[in-house]
């Protein structure tokens, strides 16, 4: 069983590698379509917390008060990324770009945890939900790569970041594993933290970024491709 799981985490943390065919787009072309990724990480992020984290973290005692935990715990964090890699407001790295690696690897450590608890119940129910989690992976872990492009990494090293946070999933799966009489109450903890982190990177850092688009034709399209990444974690629900 270790084994379904190991390998099912491995292939979810190789959808990372989704922005590696930027590598051979043209920085001018790049630059054009980086608010458009970031919009969709921020339609998401929140459409993730909203229809999937906290609905699912609703029977946990006070679990909106861990998501405003999560949401205030995120803004810690963020600050102090922000003291220890900005010096005099001069950053060569925007701190959001960090704290988003760090809701990454929550949100990947909890999938990770749900696909051992998944294998653990039943084979099929564990291939089903690794299918689930890979469809939902897909646009986030697009959208992730073009915030760490905007916030200032370059595409080899967001690249490279991005999968380190992705194997997350696998330390998930075998924690799951070992640790099966803790695991669902462990997810139970994790998702509402998770969401509140997942609104306040959306919320706070991305869509001032979106906010920033001077063209009101640009910033139609963007919106509209923030609206399709809620749309997109929407219509997952039926296939989760």
């Amino acid at each position: 069983m270790l084994t379904y799981i190991i390998i099912s985490t491995f292939l979810i943390s190789i959808i990372a590698f989704i922005g590696i065919f930027t590598l051979t787009i043209n920085e001018k072309f790049l630059q054009k379509i980086i608010l458009k990724l970031v919009a969709l990480s921020a339609g998401a992020l929140l459409g993730g917390a909203f229809l999937h984290l906290i609905p699912e973290s609703l029977e946990t005692k006070n679990a909106l008060i861990y998501v405003l935990v999560g949401f205030v715990l995120f803004l810690l964090i963020e600050k102090i990324l922000h003291w220890r890699h900005c010096h005099k407001d001069y950053c060569p790295i925007h701190s959001f770009a960090y704290i988003n690696l760090v809701g990454d690897s929550i949100h990947n450590f909890i999938d990770g945890l749900i696909i051992a608890a998944s294998f653990l119940s039943s084979i099929p129910l564990g291939i089903t939900t690794t299918l689930a989690v890979a469809l939902h992976e897909i646009p986030q872990e697009l959208g992730d790569f073009g915030v760490l492009i905007h916030g200032g990494f370059s595409k080899t090293k967001a690249l490279f970041l991005n999968f380190l946070t992705a194997i997350t999933a696998i330390l998930g799966g075998v924690l799951g594993y070992f640790l099966h009489n803790l695991t669902q109450q462990t997810i139970q903890f994790l998702l509402p933290l998770a969401a509140g982190g997942f609104i306040y990177i959306s919320t706070v850092d991305l869509i001032p970024e979106i906010k920033k688009e001077e063209k009101i034709s640009k910033y139609i399209v963007t919106i509209s491709i923030f609206i399709l990444g809620i749309i997109l974690m929407y219509l997952l629900k039926f296939i989760s």
